[in-house]
């Protein structure tokens, strides 16, 4: 009981948050080198991963981001992040795309002791040479203005779906992701692994964080009106594929700050089974593979340990 007990003070650190609102949201990011995730479609609906080289496209991707980004040029970027939050994953997705080289610093989700020297208590956190940059969406808003000062983020139907990530997309992962105790377990085995715990932290939230986990994800999937949650998710992939209306992208023959919203939020699910799951029941995979071929490398900084 005390191990549960722990275990839900920690699901309640990290639902706090992760998302804010609608829970916490266990996230996978694999990044593979110098090519590209791609998704392998077998009649109408996209069955699995394969990973296939893609070293011209990336490079040929990286020219044209390096002369974007040229006129921004910071030291030092540093990302305050948890590897499993949604937000944190938004704000990575848009500085892969734009190849802006970056630094995570992994917050411990207990004590935030990475994180006491700011006033802001949640993540991302974003400092550029210093500067404090806080809320994901306020992060990019930002950053494309360094990047492109005459950026129009009142586009109508861009902001209608950014808007969307936040509102509605991110409501409906943490009902999927701790769908079942399976499923829970699959999430927070990578937690565990991946953020900054003791060991004594690890063995807590595995096991007792996943059995919170899994009665806090019932409570949201009630307060955000879900009945089916793989329905919800499949709702939502379809909306967005629709949204899209025959376009490679929802910026046309690039991505804009939608599409790497939506991507950002969805890429580190995709090896979980409700990613597995979304990109096999809808029409979502094509779009995922374009983006992953698009964004290209992560532009992370890996510390030498």
């Amino acid at each position: 009981m005390r191990g549960l007990n722990r275990g839900m003070l920690l699901s309640r650190a990290l639902r706090s948050n992760f998302t804010a609102v609608s829970g916490a949201t266990a996230t996978l990011h694999r990044v593979a080198p110098h090519g590209t995730i791609t998704l392998r479609s077998s009649n109408s609906s996209v069955t699995g991963f394969r990973y296939v080289s893609s070293s011209a496209s990336a490079s040929a991707t990286c020219l044209a981001q390096d002369a974007q980004t040229k006129a921004f040029e910071p030291k030092e970027l540093l990302l305050f992040q948890y590897q499993a939050c949604p937000f944190c994953n938004k704000v990575a997705a848009f500085l892969d795309y734009y190849n802006i080289p970056f630094k995570v610093v992994e917050v411990n989700p207990i004590n935030k002791k990475e994180i006491n020297w700011s006033d802001y208590k949640k993540v991302p956190i974003l400092t550029v040479d210093g500067e404090q940059m806080v809320d994901s969406s306020d992060i990019i808003d930002k950053l494309i203005k360094r990047i492109h000062p005459d950026y129009d983020l009142n586009a109508e139907e861009e902001k209608k779906w950014r808007e969307w990530v936040d509102n509605h997309l991110v409501h409906v992962l943490s009902p999927n992701i701790y769908r079942n105790v399976p499923e829970a377990l699959e999430s927070f085995d990578y937690i565990t692994t991946q953020g900054n715990f003791s060991l004594s932290e690890r063995l807590v939230a595995k096991y007792g964080g996943a059995a919170a986990m899994y009665f806090v994800s019932k409570k949201l999937k009630k307060k955000h009106n879900i009945t089916d949650e793989r329905a919800a998710l499949y709702g939502a992939a379809e909306q967005w594929v629709d949204a899209l209306n025959g376009r490679k992208f929802l910026g046309g023959s690039d991505p804009n700050l939608a599409d790497l919203a939506v991507f950002g939020v969805l890429r580190p699910i995709r090896d979980l089974k409700s990613g597995r799951d979304m990109v096999e029941h809808t029409r979502i995979g094509k779009w995922f593979s374009e983006m992953d071929r698009a964004v290209g490398q992560s532009s992370r900084v890996w510390e030498r340990s």
